[in-house]
C-alpha cells in the first residue's frame, strides 16, 4: 500500500458540509489495479465506501466492505472493472458518526495485482413457477410470479448472483430484480445466471439515502443517489426506467423526500410488514401520495428485501405478480408501467413454500377476481367490507374503490391489488 491518502478526525461537522466526502487520488497511465483499504478507529462509526474513476461511477460498498480491488477485467463485488489514467476519487459516505468524531483513515494502492474471487455457483434445481398456477389474465397474457427487492454481495448481501438466481427458482418465482446499493456492477454478470438457472433476473438498484430509498428498474445505467429525489424520477423516466418508493414506512429508511409527483411504483408491501400483518401504516402513505399528480398509475409492488439466508424468510416474500405478454426483463417492466400487478403472501416465513396455494386478489377483464381466498373478507381504500365464500369469486369492478385488499378475519392482509 502506498502512505495513506487521508488520515484525520471526520466528525458531524464535516457531515454537516457534505454526507458524501470525496478524497481525490492520482492513478497513473498503465496501472494494473486500483486497492483501497479503509480503516474505522471505532466500531460506533457507519462510514460508506464508495469510488468515481475520472469518466464514471466505478461502485459502492456502502458498509458492507472496508475495502475493494478494481483490475482492469475483474473487480470485487459492488465495482465495475476497468483502470482508466486520471483522477479518482473515493466517496466516503458519513451515514453516522459519534458525537466526538471518529479517525478514520484510507490507504490506496496504484500498481495492485491482487486477484478477485470469482463469485461461487449455485447447483441447478428445477422447481414448479409461479406461472405453473395458470392464473386467469387477459389475452396474450400470463401472471408471472416475482419478487421486486433483493441484493447480492454486490452490495450487503451475502449470496452470488447465482446463488440468490437458484434461491429464486426454489420459491417458485419466475423473476427477481436484483437490486444492490447504490450500484450497478451486477447488472452486465445477470445475463449469464438468468440462462444458467432459467430464471428472469431485472436489472434493478437500490437508491440508498439517509432520507429514504428508492429503486430503480431497467438497464439504464447509473443513477446519482446524491441527487434529490426529483432528479431521480426525471432522470429514470428519460432513460426509460422505472422508479418505485421502497419501504416508505420502515424504520430509520422510511421516506422523506419530496417528489412534486408521484413514481411509476409504490413498494407497499415490504417484508416488514410481516412483523405486523394488521399494521396501517403503509396504508396510511398510500393515502398521501394519491393525493400527488400521477398517482393514478402508480403500480402497487412488493419486496422481500432479501439479504442472507437463515433471516426467517425467503425470497417472494411477499410475492408480486406482474401481467405481462413474456418473462423478460422488457415485458416485466412494461407490465408494472400498465399497473399490471398484484400482491400476495407468497412464501411466508411460518409455512412450507407454495406459490401457487396462497390468496390471490387481481384485475381480470376490468372485475376483481379472488382466488383461494375463501373465508377472507375484501376491503376497499374506503374501508367498505365484503365477504368472500369460495375460492373463486369475481366482484364488479365499480364496487368500491382501490388499492383493495383481503385480509383474514383476525384483519391480517393476504392479498392487494389496485
Amino acid at each position: 500500500m502506498t502512505p495513506a491518502r487521508l488520515d484525520r478526525l471526520l466528525t458531524v461537522d464535516d457531515q454537516i458540509r457534505d454526507r458524501y466526502l470525496r478524497v481525490p487520488f492520482e492513478v497513473p497511465p498503465g496501472a494494473p489495479g486500483v486497492e483501497v483499504q479503509l480503516t474505522v478507529a471505532d466500531p460506533a462509526a457507519v462510514i460508506d465506501l464508495g469510488c468515481e474513476a475520472p469518466s464514471r461511477w466505478c461502485g459502492w460498498a456502502g458498509g458492507a466492505r472496508k475495502s475493494f480491488v478494481v483490475r482492469p477485467e475483474e473487480a470485487t463485488p459492488g465495482f465495475l472493472p476497468g483502470v482508466e489514467p486520471g483522477t479518482w476519487h473515493l466517496v466516503l459516505g458519513l451515514h453516522q458518526l459519534p458525537v466526538q468524531g471518529v479517525q478514520v483513515q484510507v490507504e490506496v494502492a496504484t500498481d495492485s495485482t491482487a486477484e478477485v474471487a470469482a463469485e461461487p455457483l449455485a447447483p441447478l434445481a428445477p422447481a414448479v413457477r409461479g406461472s405453473s398456477r395458470a392464473v386467469p389474465a387477459g389475452a396474450g397474457l400470463t401472471w408471472y410470479a416475482g419478487d421486486f427487492h433483493a441484493h447480492t454481495v454486490h452490495s450487503d448481501g451475502q449470496e452470488s448472483i447465482d446463488q440468490l438466481a437458484a434461491r429464486a427458482v426454489a420459491s417458485g418465482l419466475d423473476f427477481l430484480a436484483v437490486t444492490d446499493h447504490n450500484t450497478i456492477s451486477h447488472h452486465r454478470l445477470l445475463g449469464a445466471s438468468a440462462a444458467r438457472h432459467q430464471v428472469t433476473l431485472l436489472p434493478g438498484q437500490e437508491l440508498t439515502t439517509a432520507r429514504g430509498h428508492g429503486v430503480a428498474y431497467g438497464d439504464i445505467g447509473w443513477v446519482d443517489f446524491r441527487r434529490p429525489a426529483q432528479h431521480w424520477l426525471a432522470e429514470i423516466e428519460r432513460r426509460g426506467g422505472l422508479l418505485a418508493v421502497s419501504h416508505p414506512a420502515e424504520g430509520d429508511c422510511a421516506w422523506q423526500h419530496q417528489l412534486d409527483r408521484a413514481p411509476h411504483a409504490l413498494e407497499l408491501w415490504h417484508i416488514s410488514w410481516f412483523r405486523d400483518l394488521t399494521a396501517t401504516a403503509p396504508w396510511a402513505f398510500w393515502q398521501l401520495l394519491e393525493h400527488l399528480p400521477g398517482s393514478a398509475r402508480t403500480a402497487l409492488i412488493g419486496g422481500s428485501d432479501f439479504h442472507a439466508p437463515g433471516a426467517g424468510w425467503t425470497l417472494g416474500t411477499p410475492t408480486t405478480w406482474v401481467a405481462a405478454a413474456e418473462c423478460t426483463p422488457e415485458a416485466i417492466l412494461a407490465g408494472v408501467a400498465a399497473g399490471r400487478t398484484a400482491i400476495s403472501l407468497g412464501v411466508r416465513p411460518d409455512a412450507t413454500p407454495d406459490p401457487l396455494g396462497t390468496p390471490l386478489l387481481l384485475r381480470h377483464d376490468g372485475d376483481l377476481l379472488a382466488l383461494a381466498g375463501s373465508g377472507a373478507v375484501l376491503v376497499d381504500a374506503l374501508g367498505r367490507r365484503r365477504r368472500i365464500l369460495a375460492d373463486e369469486v369475481r366482484v364488479s369492478g365499480d364496487w368500491g374503490r382501490g388499492p383493495y385488499h383481503l385480509e383474514d378475519p383476525v384483519r391480517r392482509v393476504l392479498a392487494i391489488c389496485r
